[in-house]
């Protein structure tokens, strides 16, 4: 059992070093948003760590999963359950970034439609379209007060609006700011005067949108937390029994392996069936 376990660790630490040991040469790297490289990065910029390398968070991953590992063979001493802890806490920190990015676009949900409207205004004012994206960098949304003052350091130095959107667009990573500064980049190279009036439109519909999802979403909120602690029960009281010498005796055998690495599987797969029929459709970033 030691051997397999040395061996699972081993390929673990292996898969997790490959990227640094050999990475993929620059001309191959592919930006396609399927690929596992740009969806991660895509998470963390949503929710707000697109300054952290991935490489940072696999390697938090490691030494969470580790800690958890440890811990675990502290309290319980059968290799199994130790393993099971590690792979938890390993997927922990991804989790955790899963979670502020979902909580970031909910917040961005409520807050995007007041900043067309301040858009709205700015242009009716007379401002030109530059300098109106600009006023969101002291007027916006908090969160996204940053990214347009970097779009107004970035305008100002180039004088290219296109990059300095497809710039702010990578920031702010956010399909509806993706709708928001491709009509604004619509306007500004083909010119009409209807923007006003569409991104009015704009505004009603987001607004809309977002009293429907948090009316959804406040309603299977208690379903969704009820079943995630369905499946984190059963581990602690794993965890207790274990902690008594007779209870690791019988799971250190080949009967509890098996039996502790079915129930791992059935709540890994449960947890993803939970969480994919709970999840809202969200808009996926066309423009991005």
């Amino acid at each position: 059992m030691s051997v397999v376990l040395g061996l699972m660790l081993g390929a673990g630490l292996l898969l997790a070093a490959a990227p640094f040991l050999w990475p993929r040469p620059a001309g191959r790297i592919s930006s396609r948003p399927g690929r596992i490289g740009g969806v991660l990065k895509l998470r963390m910029a949503q929710a707000g760590l697109a300054a952290v390398p991935t490489g940072g968070l696999v390697l938090v991953s490691a030494l969470t999963g580790t800690a958890a590992a440890a811990l675990a063979a502290a309290v319980a001493a059968v290799p199994v359950i130790a393993l099971a802890a590690g792979l938890a806490g390993a997927a922990l920190p991804w989790i955790v970034v899963s979670v502020r990015a979902a909580s970031r676009r909910r917040a961005a949900r409520v807050l995007w439609p007041d900043a067309v409207d301040q858009l709205v205004s700015a242009v009716r004012s007379g401002l030109a379209l530059p300098d109106a994206v600009v006023t969101l960098a002291r007027s916006g949304p908090v969160p996204s007060r940053e990214a347009f003052s970097r779009f107004e350091a970035d305008y100002r130095a180039t004088g290219s609006f296109g990059l300095a959107v497809d710039s702010l667009k990578e920031r702010l990573a956010d399909p509806v700011a993706d709708r928001i500064l491709e009509t604004l980049r619509m306007s500004r190279e083909v010119g009409g005067t209807e923007l006003t009036a569409v991104l009015r439109s704009l505004s009603s519909t987001l607004r809309e949108e977002a009293a429907i999802r948090a009316e959804v979403e406040a309603r299977q909120s208690w379903t969704v937390n009820a079943a995630r602690l369905g499946v984190a029960a059963p581990w602690v009281v794993l965890l207790l029994l274990a902690s008594r010498p007779e209870a690791a005796a019988a799971y250190d055998t080949g009967a509890g392996v098996v039996l502790i690495v079915a129930g791992l599987l059935v709540s890994a797969v449960a947890y993803r069936l939970m969480i994919g029929l709970g999840r809202l459709p969200e808009e996926r970033r066309w423009f991005g």
